[in-house]
Order: structure tokens, then sequence, then C-alpha cells
């Protein structure tokens, strides 16, 4: 996570200490539990200031979005890291797995991000 030229404001700080890595990313509802008094709006922008930043990023799944932290090779011009995320349909967790996607070559397409997400039971479920 690279944070060195970004203000990280109290309440920025405050986001930041929910995530860590090798633990589940975490969805707006989830945020929005472990802050306890927090302005909404203020929040959403947080997320989107460090998402623009490099600090997190955004997973995609069927109907909601999460978030995890970015590795230190991230940054405001881009997210650099092309990893898988699994979701366990059992207990709800996503996790960022190391692994190596191999770069998509479409021909005639210009590919900007890939994307995998895998879903199952995790290890802790089974």
């Amino acid at each position: 996570m690279n944070t060195t030229k970004v203000r990280i404001t109290p309440f920025r700080q405050r986001v930041l200490d929910l995530f860590s890595p090798n633990t589940p990313a975490k969805s707006v509802k989830e945020i929005e539990k472990d802050l306890k008094q927090f302005d909404r709006i203020t929040l959403y922008r947080t997320l989107k200031f460090f998402v623009e930043n490099g600090i997190l990023h955004e997973i995609a799944l069927v109907n909601e979005k999460k978030y995890a932290l970015c590795l230190d090779s991230c940054n405001a011009s881009g997210h650099q890291h092309e990893h898988l995320h699994f979701h366990c349909s059992n207990c709800d967790d996503t996790l960022c797995i190391d692994s190596n996607i191999m770069p998509v070559d479409l021909k005639g397409f210009k590919v900007s991000r890939t994307e995998l997400n895998v879903f199952g039971i995790c290890r802790n479920c089974q």
C-alpha cells in the first residue's frame, strides 16, 4: 500500500485501519458497521479517493462491490497487480489470491485490466 504522496486525514486513517494484508475484502456495509459514527458521503468519497490513488482496489461481485488493500506497486497512475479473487459462498469472505493471471491478448482490442473472480467454499468453511 503506497500512501506516501496522499494526505491522510483522521477519517481516512480510520478507514485505512480497517484493512490489513491477508484479510478478507470488505463491503461498504461491513465498513459502515466497523466505523460506527461517520458521514456516508465522506465515506464514499474516501473509498473513491483510495481507489483512484492506488491504495484500495475494487472487487466487483455479482450483487456488491468489495474493497481490499493494493500492493505497493499501485498508485494514482494505475493498479499494477493481476490476481484472482476467491469468494466463499458459505461465509461471504472475499480474498485476494496471489496468482499469475496471464495477460489477455485479444486481437483488435486493447485490454486495460483483467479481473477474475472464483466462487466456492474457502478452507475455513470446508
